[in-house]
């Protein structure tokens, strides 16, 4: 009898020790968006959720805050990069990283770049892709990429109805505080005006700026169309997007949920390439039947041409990455 009730007793010790280990691991990840979630990027990171979730057996899981309740995406990169831990997980445009120092993320959204989605796939499949979502951690920014996506190909839209590259002279454009992007709008003739996102509606709204760009999915999530009813398809560049990790998150994780979340990623990634050229397709057709005047270009040279110099000035330092990357067009 003593010796059944010592087996008894070590069993409900050793269960004890399994339920704290268990309960240890659990781990809830905040991650930023700064769009809504019936976007292409929101629908993104609401699959990669799921995903991690999922493959960790539920011991890791997403708190997705979306629509910028956290702030902007410079804002929460701003907090992430000086140690702030409320924040574990962001997804961002791919060229954010530029001003916090990531060189080779500043290719991709260098103009008429991208001949189409299969040449930026062709990038994300390839071995450059993880090279450059290695790129913060080679620097020492506290984060890490997990995978690449897009959101569409980016245009402009304006208060009053452009026809054609002449008519966005002397044009205040919002973009964000990129000097690719600052240097584009200026080379096209207009004048850069970087303001917060979350600002942008108003700022349209009053005329504090003319126009600005997004992809056309998020151009109507963010009802840009009821104070900018005028959209030119230039498709200056794909939005390109990442989502990262911060190092404090990550070593939180075990090895086995670090694995998760990195598969989780790739599944996202196809499910993103899948879901962003089906939506933007529905969202156009919807904005046109809404009475969104939308302007197709009819010479996209003369878009490319007017950003020569910006182009040249931003690729120069890092030609030869450059030139692989224009290599994977097909």
């Amino acid at each position: 009898m003593k010796k059944l009730l010592c087996v008894a007793l070590a069993l409900v010790m050793v269960l004890g020790l399994a339920i704290t280990a268990n309960a240890e691991s659990q781990v809830t990840l905040v991650m930023a968006e700064v769009n809504p979630l019936d976007t292409i990027v929101g629908k993104t990171d609401a699959f990669f959720a799921e995903k991690v979730e999922e493959l960790t057996g539920g011991s890791v899981k997403i708190d997705l805050q979306a629509a910028g309740v956290l702030g902007s995406e410079n804002d929460v990169l701003d907090a992430i990069a000086n140690g702030d831990d409320s924040i574990d997980i962001s997804r961002i445009s791919a060229f954010a990283l530029t001003t916090y120092g990531c060189k080779k993320a500043s290719l991709l959204s260098i103009p008429y770049t991208w001949t189409g989605r299969d040449h930026f796939w062709a990038f994300a499949d390839s071995e450059l892709a993880a090279e450059f979502l290695a790129e913060p951690q080679e620097i020492g920014l506290p984060l890490r990429g997990i995978f690449y996506g897009e959101e569409g190909f980016r245009h402009f839209f304006t208060r009053e109805p452009v026809a054609g590259i002449k008519d966005l002279a002397g044009l205040k454009l919002r973009v964000s505080n990129d000097p690719v992007m600052v240097g584009m709008v200026n080379g096209l003739g207009a004048s850069a005006t970087p303001i917060a996102f979350g600002e942008l509606y108003s700022a349209l709204q009053t005329g504090v700026v003319d126009g600005a760009e997004q992809p056309i999915a998020n151009y109507k999530a963010n009802a840009f169309p009821e104070v900018a009813n005028n959209l030119i398809l230039d498709g200056h560049t794909l939005g390109a997007i990442q989502v990262v990790i911060t190092d404090t998150a990550w070593e939180k994780l075990t090895e086995e949920q670090q694995a998760a979340v990195m598969e989780a990623g790739k599944l996202a990634q196809e499910f993103n390439r899948e879901l962003s050229q089906t939506a933007e397709n529905e969202v156009l057709d919807q904005l046109k039947a809404d009475g969104c005047n939308v302007v197709e270009v009819d010479n996209p040279a003369e878009w490319a041409e007017a950003c020569a110099e910006v182009i040249s000035e931003n690729t120069k330092d890092q030609a030869d990455l450059y030139a692989q990357i224009l290599a994977l067009a097909k």
